[in-house]
């Protein structure tokens, strides 16, 4: 193509023209006939000469002279806010220095402590080796007498995987979920880093403690192996910067392949499992290389939370997080389409090993005692009142990951758990709960439909001695939570003691005050339809009366009667609770057979609350103390020493004339309350000795109504059975105060000038059909009555019960079934949303 011919195809030009060089930056097209000049200045291309133009007419130069004004207007821009323009170079040098002078600050103040933590990594991975990510230490729970309980150690030595022995379905779902650079970075991600920062900068703005996790594959390896370097409860940002220098420096010694490999063998899939291999035995009784991708994606979902995602008791959040792991799966391609709809819709089916069938009530909550008591010794503050929902909420959040990380070092970290739980102790409870009901034999997915729960605390130190969390079975084909610590249920009458009298009694009322059994429109009624007028505060418990409770805590208001319990820890108060109905125990969440142990417990020590636990101490492997719960536990004073005093005086007489007539102890002082939730479906007996106060609960996992559960029956033949036998050889007791008094007076119905509330016994305006009154005075016998009948063959046996009365009594029989008119008095009204079981 000649010049000229570029020419016209360059310039679209319509006219002929030759190619003419000229000296101008910008070209101009011309119409006119022009010939070629060949200029040697500096510029661009100018087409047609001055005829050319000149043949425009004055057309032709506006153009010109518009091109002159816009680089005119150009040139002015350009020179628009000069001082605007030095301001921001000023500033931009400004930060400049700001950021160089933050850095050599510090360089200066942290540069050595940095040096040090880049030289102890390493020192540290220099001396590893494959073998140190192939081994853990075990930590060991002794029972009381100082035997080991049981053995807490992760399996991941026992089921160790070559990386080429792992599935690729595993590597692939471990990458794409956990770490989608792992084969790019060099043990840390910048860009992770940078978002974590900038998303804890807004919250912190914000007031949220949320935070974003930025660790990768290797740091997160890191954690679980030098957990003496890198304690999992240490959350301060020296511990982060270490994790990447040791991360960095496994980087540089070991192969990806070998770090993946690691993290897969270790990493912790709850319930004591470490490693794949362990995982899939453990879940579904077979090994790794036999999982479909379905149970792959459901098993790699635990590791994230093993507390949220722990299938044995989560199961539908980890469906939920299996179908995320395979929808990233699929967006990254690691699997077809076809792949993720067989495994997307497959149905998870697991076959839990025998080990975790197996109950073992004493080692689950030694183990959550002791997550706990390591919590505590970090600092974590526990909460039980919280502002709002969002509050609760952040609460929640902080509480699982710290719980998680705590429970993790348990099974790795070598301690030595030294906790209170007697095996002897725990035997005895555990048979008396088998025994009561044992010919309720239907099962739900293997295990026993009918359950109970109980727990023992020893009253001395306030830490619990036994619990137990169910029914013990041959065999199982299923799991089951311990419900003495983790179900919560309505505690009905059970309730009014620690929330509604025992605060009275520090109001001016005592034993002898006389109260108002009448019913009142939109007030609640008594199970037996009897009210009994004005009687004396010590009938209206010892008989049950609601109304009396009602009342009470509508004149204290329910915020001061539900202080006291929140005052001992009770964990699922919430604003719902917060009405006349909680005062027959009518809770939303209900309460825990631990929780209303140690509140009677509070009672037998004087109105002073221990916190519940089983831990004595904590040492490491070298045996230094790391907890020493002597030292962490306080008594806090709950209730005055005088108004405990009066109640536990009061709640002796329930075991002689009252809802419990007939159980008191053959050979030791006893008090307690019985409680049963207006539907029948809990029925509770909590009570007490000066030695040992013990908690029962009976009912249905899946709360459905008994014709005859009452807190009089089962919960009471239970707790009756247990105390009797624990209590047999020990020396006789009976309850001392501080003021040095062990027993009230029989002035029961006496005037005295401190009490405005007292007046003369009552006529005979009681219920006529109890089995014993204030006024009868002429036996102190009690009412023999007879086992309750089996209803349709469900309901349990009665062996014979050969226990003595206290003192004077003769031999007694079980409590007979509770007939229509005599024996409903436990019975709570239950007011608010049906009760749940769940737990932590």
């Amino acid at each position: 193509m000649s010049y000229s011919e570029r020419g016209r195809a360059a310039n679209g030009s319509a006219g002929r023209s030759t190619t003419s060089y000229g000296t101008g930056r910008a070209a101009s097209r011309g119409t006119g006939h022009g010939t070629a000049s060949y200029g040697t200045g500096r510029g661009s291309a100018s087409y047609g000469t001055g005829t050319g133009r000149s043949a425009s007419g004055s057309a032709g130069k506006r153009p010109a002279a518009a091109a002159s004004s816009g680089k005119a207007r150009k040139t002015k821009r350009k020179k628009k806010h000069p001082k605007l323009r030095l301001f921001f170079k000023i500033l931009f040098l400004l930060i400049l220095l700001a950021i160089l002078a933050v850095v050599a600050l510090f360089y200066f103040k942290y540069g050595n402590t940095l040096l040090k933590w880049q030289a102890e990594a390493k020192k540290m991975i220099a001396a590893s080796s494959e073998d140190t990510f192939k081994s853990s230490e075990a930590s060991f729970i002794y029972d009381s007498n100082g035997k080991v309980l049981a053995k807490l150690k992760g399996d991941h030595d026992s089921y160790y995987l070559t990386f080429d022995k792992i599935p690729q379905y595993v590597k692939d779902a471990f990458v794409v979920t956990e770490d989608r650079d792992f084969y790019k970075h060099a043990g840390y991600d910048p860009k992770a880093l940078v978002s974590a920062g900038v998303t804890l900068f807004l919250n912190k703005l914000r007031g949220q403690d949320a935070t974003r996790g930025a660790s990768t594959i290797t740091q997160q390896l890191a954690r679980n192996i030098f957990t003496d370097y890198l304690p999992y409860t240490d959350k301060s940002y020296s511990r982060k910067v270490k994790e990447i220098f040791v991360a960095t420096e496994m980087e540089k010694k070991y192969s990806k392949d070998q770090i993946l490999e690691f993290y897969i063998n270790n990493v912790f899939f709850a319930n004591g499992y470490y490693g794949i291999e362990a995982a899939a035995r453990g879940y579904f009784s077979k090994p790794a290389s036999e999982l479909s991708l379905a149970e792959v994606a459901f098993v790699c979902s635990i590791p994230n939370r093993p507390q949220s995602y722990d299938p044995l008791e989560h199961f539908d959040n980890t469906i939920k997080r299996k179908n995320r792991i395979l929808d990233q799966m699929l967006s990254q391609k690691f699997i077809s389409s076809a792949e993720y709809s067989d495994a997307y819709y497959s149905d998870i089916v697991m076959n839990p090993a025998k080990e975790i069938k197996n109950q073992n009530y004493l080692t689950t909550y030694a183990v959550s005692c002791a997550a706990k008591a390591l919590m505590q010794k970090q600092g974590f503050e526990f909460r039980y009142e919280f502002s709002s929902d969002a509050d609760r909420s952040s609460y929640d959040a902080e509480y699982k990951d710290m719980y998680e990380e705590c429970y993790k070092s348990l099974h790795t970290a070598g301690y030595n758990i030294y906790t209170t739980l007697n095996k002897k102790v725990q035997a005895k409870l555990q048979k008396a709960v088998n025994e009561q009901l044992s010919s309720f034999t239907e099962k739900t997915k293997g295990v026993y439909a009918m359950q109970g729960a109980a727990t023992c605390i020893n009253n001395k130190t306030g830490k619990v001695v036994a619990i137990v969390g169910g029914r013990k079975q041959k065999s199982t084909t299923g799991y089951t939570i311990n419900r003495g610590f983790q179900s919560y249920r309505q505690p009905g009458s059970c309730f009014k003691p620690i929330a509604v009298y025992t605060p009275a009694l520090e109001r001016g009322y005592t034993a002898n005050s006389i109260v108002d059994d009448t019913y009142f429109k939109d007030g609640p009624r008594n199970a037996d339809g009897r009210y009994l007028g004005k009687i004396p505060l010590r009938t209206a418990v010892e008989k049950s009366k609601n109304v009396v409770a009602w009342r009470l805590f509508q004149e204290m208001t329910p915020a001061v009667g539900l202080s006291y319990v929140k005052k001992m820890n009770f964990s699922k108060i919430v604003d719902s609770d917060y009405v006349p109905a909680a005062s027959l125990g009518g809770l939303t969440n209900g309460a825990s057979t631990v929780e209303m142990a140690s509140a009677y417990a509070t009672l037998a020590n004087n109105g002073k609350f221990r916190n519940p636990t089983c831990i004595k101490k904590i040492t490491d492997y070298d045996g230094n103390v790391i907890v020493n719960m002597n030292k962490l536990t306080k008594q806090k004073q709950v209730y005055k020493p005088e108004a405990a005093e009066a109640m536990t005086d009061i709640l002796k007489g329930v075991l002689v004339r009252g809802t419990a007539a007939g159980k008191q102890l053959s050979n030791m002082a006893c008090a307690g309350k019985t409680g049963t939730t207006s539907d029948k479906k809990d029925g509770w007996f909590c009570g007490y000795t000066p030695y040992y106060s013990t908690a029962v609960w009976v009912g249905y996992d899946n709360p459905r109504a008994v014709s005859n559960l009452y807190g009089s029956t089962y919960p009471l033949y239970i707790w009756h059975e247990f105390m009797e036998e624990l209590h047999s050889g020990m020396e006789y007791a009976d309850f001392v105060y501080d003021t040095g008094s062990s027993d009230s007076t029989n002035d029961k119905y006496k005037t005295t000038g401190d009490d405005t509330k007292a007046t003369k016994a009552p006529k005979e305006t009681i219920d006529p059909s109890a089995t014993s009154t204030e006024n009868e005075t002429t036996s102190t016998e009690p009412a023999v009555t007879d086992a309750p009948q089996k209803d349709n063959g469900t309901e349990p046996s009665t062996p014979d019960d050969n226990s003595q009365g206290d003192g004077s009594s003769a031999a007694t029989a079980k409590p007979q079934k509770p007939s229509q008119d005599n024996n409903y008095e436990d019975v709570g009204q239950e007011t608010t949303q049906e009760d749940v079981t769940g737990g932590q």
